[in-house]
């Protein structure tokens, strides 16, 4: 079966024509180079409207059945970054480590990693993980966190992602 991932770019620049959205692009780059099993995208570029993203997660999820929603964008300390908000509202059960490693893994490239406010969480069957608006960042915020995701995807009983492992290594525990 075919996964199918949301990508949500909130920017009100990048959603008005202002500039080109490179982040949302990263992480369909990104995507591609990990995953060997098919997949489709289903890709959005949305201002910084917190009812338009949490409107945004949830059609994805409930209508549109992405497995995994990756947002950028949104989530630093802006009056108008809203993202982590709108995930947890939309989510039935936080998963806090991701936005610990995330922080923890960008920290080792700017002080300021600490400004971030990236999450995750689950709804329903599937999950949604925020990633910081830098296409570097979103890299390796994603090099990180990505090992555990095929796992967590597979314990929902949605498709199995394959991954080309000479890129990304996914953790699955043996089986007995």
């Amino acid at each position: 079966m075919k996964a199918k991932i949301g990508i949500i770019t909130v920017s009100d620049r990048a959603s008005q024509g202002i500039y080109e959205d490179l982040s949302g692009k990263a992480i369909i780059d990104t995507l591609n180079e990990y995953l060997t099993s098919p997949w489709e995208e289903v890709y959005k570029i949305i201002p910084d409207e917190q009812n338009i993203i949490e409107d945004t997660i949830k059609d994805m999820v409930d209508n549109q059945n992405c497995c995994l929603v990756v947002t950028t964008g949104g989530t630093g300390p802006a009056k108008r970054d809203v993202t982590p908000e709108a995930t947890e509202n939309v989510c039935d059960r936080m998963m806090p480590g991701f936005g610990e490693l995330m922080r923890n893994v960008s920290l080792q490239y700017v002080p300021t990693a600490i400004l971030s406010r990236q999450t995750a969480g689950l709804r329903a069957n599937s999950l949604i993980v925020n990633l910081p608006g830098k296409p570097k960042s979103i890299r390796e915020c994603l090099d990180a966190v990505f090992p555990a995701i095929p796992y967590c995807l597979d314990l929902m009983e949605q498709p199995y992602l394959e991954c080309n492992e000479e890129v990304i290594k996914p953790f699955r525990p043996k089986v007995k």
